[in-house]
């Protein structure tokens, strides 16, 4: 992957180094700078862990990519030592028991200057509103609130509310599609800077997940097919079809290119079950094809958007072909902590195998274009198959020596 070469002012000193374009601000400043004030929590912009102030302004390092902050100025946890609101706060939060195990206290105390300065003396509903985006998980929040009050208490407002946006000079990263092209077999996972329109078929309308946003991952897969091009090509002209291959997948109704599905999950003792809209466009002389959507899973709350683009290729084998695809999504909530860390390309690689196998036997002589394991829509143990999968890593890890 090409790298490229930044310089970013952490904490008024200057840091330069060759990174790739997918690093997050976040780890940037943690293994390149090695500044660990800075905690990892979601991973997704969602729990206000890695809070930092970029160009003066609180922001997400985790969802911040380290390339578009080229030429800002980050200041961090470590950052405030002489900082005499900061001082203040750390002295609250001691004095009103505003921190239990402290991980989130890094960019909590961050996010509470924001406001001491921002605010000045305000009354604990608005004190509450303005540390909705960071989350606790120990103190109940009763005395952080305390804290960031007792500070706020007698103080005028020092700064203007910032403006809608501070503009970032974004390196261009971007996931090209003629990816998608490559018929030899991987597997990789990586950030997209550019989120997709939204999880594949199964998901709110695809139209509210378009425009540009962060916290998007693309994998690339590809995978063999025992069937001739023309074959699998009208296969996944079948939505149906290529719904009943993939475990928890089922099509409710599909009229013209529009669809709606539900897609059920196990994360363990957790089941899900995202329902919601998408759209299926195909392009028959590029046999290439693709399929947006987004859902919302109602009892967890956590939401899901993606696309998947696939290419129908000719294998080296004959009467076999390839299918290269290419997936991005984005999952929000409570269930995000499960979309992230590198057992991800192992899972998907898993899933794409169970896929391939499914459509392989729905196109087996005599079959009824149903694979008999898949014609009751059964949800997917992504726990099952994680456990597998890393069952399988460390038996490859003791065969080898």
């Amino acid at each position: 992957m090409n790298r490229v070469s930044v310089t970013i002012a952490v904490n008024g000193q200057p840091f330069t180094a060759s990174i790739e374009p997918r690093q997050h601000l976040a780890d940037f400043l943690r293994e390149t700078v090695g500044l660990t004030g800075t905690h990892l929590g979601c991973e997704q912009g969602v729990c206000g862990a890695c809070t930092v102030e970029i160009d003066g302004r609180p922001q997400r390092s985790c969802i911040a990519f380290a390339a578009a902050c080229d030429g800002s100025s980050v200041r961090t946890v470590e950052g405030f030592d002489d900082d005499p609101t900061m001082q203040e706060l750390r002295e609250a939060f001691s004095t009103h028991h505003g921190l239990q195990c402290g991980f989130c206290t890094p960019g909590m105390l961050i996010t509470s200057r924001d406001i001491v300065r921002r605010c000045g003396e305000t009354d604990e509903r608005t004190i509450r509103e303005e540390l909705s985006g960071n989350l606790c998980r120990c103190t109940g929040y009763m005395g952080i609130v305390a804290a960031v009050g007792s500070v706020c208490r007698g103080k005028a407002p020092q700064v203007k509310a910032p403006p809608a946006a501070t503009p970032v000079r974004a390196a261009a990263v971007h996931l090209p599609e003629a990816a998608m092209a490559a018929t030899a077999p991987r597997s990789a996972a990586r950030p997209s800077a550019a989120p997709a329109p939204a999880a594949a078929a199964f998901g709110a309308s695809a139209a509210t997940t378009a425009g540009d946003g962060a916290g998007w991952t693309a994998i690339d897969q590809s995978i063999t097919v025992a069937a001739t091009p023309d074959a699998v090509w009208e296969a996944l002209g079948d939505v149906r079809r290529v719904a009943s291959c993939l475990p928890g997948a089922e099509v409710e109704t599909l009229e013209g290119e529009a669809l709606t599905g539900r897609m059920s999950v196990r994360f363990g003792p957790i089941k899900a079950r995202f329902a919601g809209e998408g759209t299926v466009r195909r392009d028959e002389p590029a046999r290439t094809g693709r399929v947006t959507g987004a859902g919302r899973d109602s009892g967890s709350g956590s939401q899901a958007a993606g696309e998947v683009v696939y290419r129908v290729a000719a294998a080296e084998r004959p009467d076999s072909t390839t299918v290269a695809v290419t997936i991005r999504y984005r999952l929000t909530g409570t269930l995000a902590q499960f979309s992230r860390g590198a057992l991800v390309q192992d899972f998907v690689r898993r899933m794409a195998e169970t896929f391939a196998a499914n459509l392989s036997a729905s196109l087996a002589p005599g079959a009824d274009g149903i694979p008999p394991q898949a014609v009751k829509p059964a949800e997917m143990n992504v726990l099952a198959m994680l456990v597998s999968v890393v069952a399988g890593r460390i038996r490859r890890l003791f065969a080898g020596r």
